[in-house]
This record gives structure tokens, C-alpha cells and sequence, in this order.
């Protein structure tokens, strides 16, 4: 429930906000709870003596990934409509962690099941609330700019994550991811903690006008279906991005799943923080450039790159099982995720801009897409069982080129130089 209105803060919108780029590093590992080390952890570690292959912690992942799309759009709307901002983002910090950190010590199908849906949940509050604090702390003209370096910083702290995953990992086993992010949750709480919240102008950061004083009062977030209805745009972004996910999802896990039956779980969990780290280093830049030059270039070309990079990334996953190619392969996800990343949260902001459904729309959105990703990894999953790796990669290549062709013939350009 909001709280009585708060004065309207002033804004030095290109300002550097230390506390932001810091609450960004370190959310960075939290905010996608364990991604591709469930499936290593479930098929390397526990393996079929336990039940477990990549069938059935694909089928996990999608079961947390159908809660937390599922939990999306509420998310946003909670975001829209609450001032405490900073301390729902802490709070969810605190479950994502508990329901990863327990994993080890959590025995049976459901039980797994039920601690990934948890920790799917409360991270469905990252997104928009990161992106609502930046507008309303930056306004719209400087938004652009402040995602590319908000994913920049994002993407940084998922590299030195990564990074120190698969060094601790080599030597004390894939265990250690749990505890890594235990560390690096306390330290987000921290930097969120640190953001000043009289900075925040809670108007702004749901999309209602810079200028309208009685903003407030004049912007009441509208339902789901509302927001889908009143902007058809945006129901073609989120089903482009429904194809981007579907397709990107699955890739790295099944990578990593690739490379535990290639070297072995030990091995390959340093390998896929190798993969991770590669591609994280290269979305730094690509979030960078985004962020300054997208309203230059244009929101729709960038898009449509990103598109057919990840088109290529799947079929080139085909070519050889080695570890090395694989892992040069993965640096294409620096590209199209990295663009995606830098840019989704802009084309909502521009699509919805005085409308204050900003975090609702941004919800909308994220559940749609979040379809895509929840099925992706049983989609692969059952693929690989099935017909073999190669196979499953070649569909989600086939999957990019339909977003690509989808976004080519039905998305308006977006951007607002």
C-alpha cells in the first residue's frame, strides 16, 4: 500500500550515483539465484542415483521459471506502488539466498521444486525495482544511459562472480557457488542500503510526467490486461521477447550440462564460470555503447543485431563438442543478451512513457518473456534426451530466426531522438 505522498526530490541526472553502480555489481549474482549451476549441480552432483538428469532439472527450472513469471506483473505492481523501495529489494536478497543456500541440504524432486519457485518469486521484484529507482532518481531524458551503465555494472559483477565460482570450485567442487553468493548477497544489502531513498521520485520512477505535480494523484496503475490492451507495441515487444527467451534460455545450461559429460561436474562448473565470465566481460561494453548511442542509432536495428547473434550462436554450437569452442561460442551472448539487457527496459520506458504503468508494463513484459525462458530449458531438456545435443541447438537457432522475423515486420521504431 503507498504511503502519503513525499516532497518531489530535486535531480542531477548525470550524476554518477556510486550507490546505484554498487547495488547493481553485487546484485548481480543474487538476482539470477543459482541459473545454469542448478542443472550442473542436479545432473553432475546428484545425478541419476538421486533421480536427477537433464530432463528433470530442466523441468525445475521451469517450474521455478512459470512462479516467477508468474509473479511479474504483481512484482511490478508492487514496485509502482510502494515507497519502500530499498527495502523490498532486500528482502527479496535475503529469500533468494535462503532458498539457494538450502539447496544442498534439500533432499527429493518437490522439495527442489518448491525452493527454485521460492527463490523465483522473490527475485521477480529485481528488475523493476532496479530500473524504477534509476528513472525516478535520474528522470527519462538520462534513463537511457543510466540502464547501459547500471547493465554494465551488472555485468561486471556476474564476470568477477563467475570468475571466482570456477576458480573456488576447482578446488573445493561446485558446492562453493552456494556460499559465494551467501557473501555476495550481504554486500547488496549494504549497497542498497547506502542509496539515499530521498533521491527517489516515486512519480517519475512509475513513468508519470517529469512535470506534473500532481503526478500521484493523476497516475494510478492500471491491471495487466489493461496495460497489455492500451499498448499494443508493447504486446509485440514481449512476444518478440517471448522468441528471444524461449531460444536464449536453454543455451547456456545445456552448455554446461554438454561440458559435465564431457570433463566431468567438477570441471565443468569452472568451465561454464569460464563461459559466463567471457560473455559478461563482453556485455560491459555492449550495455555501455547501448546506453549512449541507442536513441543516436535507433532502438529497432540494435534489436534486430542482437536477434540474429543469437540465431548464429546456436547453430555455431553445432559445429564441434570441444570445450574451447564452446566456450569462444559463448561470447556471443555477450552481444544479444547484452543487448536485450541494456535496451528492454528503455523500449517499455519509451513505449509507456507518461502513463505511470512503467514498472506494471515493465512486469507485463517480463512475464510474457519469462514464458519463453520457463519453457525453454524443458523444451531443450526433452530435446537432448531425445534426439542429442546438436539437435536441440539447431531448434533454438530456428526459434532467434523467427524473433528476428517477427521484430523486422512488426515493431516501430521506439527510440525518441
Amino acid at each position: 500500500m503507498a504511503t502519503a505522498a513525499l516532497p518531489r526530490p530535486s535531480h542531477a541526472r548525470r550524476e554518477r550515483l556510486p550507490a546505484l553502480d554498487a547495488m547493481n555489481l553485487f546484485l548481480a549474482d543474487v538476482r539470477d539465484g543459482l541459473g545454469p549451476y542448478l542443472a550442473i549441480y542436479l545432473v553432475s552432483v546428484r545425478g541419476p542415483s538421486h533421480g536427477w538428469n537433464e530432463a528433470s532439472a530442466g523441468v525445475v527450472m521451469t517450474i521455478a521459471g512459470i512462479a516467477g513469471l508468474i509473479a511479474n506483473a504483481p512484482a511490478g505492481a508492487l514496485i509502482d506502488r510502494v515507497y519502500a523501495k530499498r527495502a523490498v529489494l532486500v528482502a527479496a536478497a535475503v529469500a533468494v539466498t535462503l532458498a539457494s543456500a538450502s539447496l544442498p541440504f534439500v533432499e527429493g524432486f518437490w522439495a527442489v521444486a518448491a525452493g527454485q519457485s521460492l527463490a523465483a518469486v522473490a527475485a521477480s521484484v529485481f528488475a523493476p525495482g532496479i530500473a524504477a529507482i534509476s528513472l525516478g532518481i535520474v528522470g527519462p531524458k538520462a534513463f537511457t544511459a543510466r540502464i547501459g551503465r547500471n547493465e554494465a555494472f551488472n555485468h561486471a559483477g556476474n564476470a568477477v562472480s563467475a570468475a571466482l565460482a570456477g576458480l573456488l570450485a576447482w578446488k573445493f567442487g561446485p558446492v562453493v557457488v552456494f556460499w559465494l553468493m551467501a557473501g555476495l548477497a550481504a554486500l547488496s544489502i549494504g549497497a542498497t542500503l547506502s542509496l539515499d531513498p530521498q533521491r527517489i521520485d516515486h512519480a517519475m520512477a512509475r513513468g508519470c510526467s517529469d512535470d506534473d505535480e500532481e503526478a500521484d494523484d493523476a497516475c494510478d496503475p492500471p491491471s495487466l490486461w489493461q496495460t497489455l490492451k492500451g499498448a499494443p507495441t508493447l504486446a509485440w515487444f514481449a512476444a518478440a521477447g517471448f522468441l528471444f527467451h524461449l531460444s536464449n534460455a536453454a543455451m547456456l545450461p545445456s552448455v554446461g550440462q554438454l561440458l559435465a559429460r564431457e570433463v566431468g561436474g567438477d570441471k565443468a562448473t569452472s568451465l561454464t564460470s569460464a563461459c559466463i565470465v567471457g560473455a559478461q566481460l563482453v556485455m560491459v561494453p555492449v550495455a555501455m555503447v547501448v546506453g549512449r548511442k541507442a536513441d543516436d542509432w535507433g532502438h529497432r536495428p540494435i534489436m534486430l543485431v542482437a536477434f540474429a547473434v543469437l540465431a548464429a550462436r546456436g547453430l555455431l554450437y553445432t559445429v564441434s563438442d570441444a570445450p574451447g569452442w564452446l566456450l569462444a561460442i559463448q561470447l556471443l551472448d555477450g552481444v544479444g543478451a547484452g543487448i536485450l539487457g541494456a535496451l528492454g527496459p528503455v523500449i517499455v520506458a519509451a513505449i509507456m512513457q507518461g502513463s505511470g504503468r512503467f514498472n506494471v508494463a515493465q512486469g507485463a513484459v517480463t512475464t510474457i518473456q519469462g514464458i519463453g525462458g520457463a519453457l525453454s530449458t524443458s523444451l531443450a531438456g526433452v530435446m537432448i534426451v531425445g534426439a542429442g545435443y546438436h539437435a536441440a541447438f539447431w531448434l533454438l537457432a530456428v526459434i532467434a530466426g523467427g524473433g528476428l522475423v517477427l521484430y523486422r515486420l512488426v515493431m516501430p521504431e521506439t527510440a525518441r531522438g
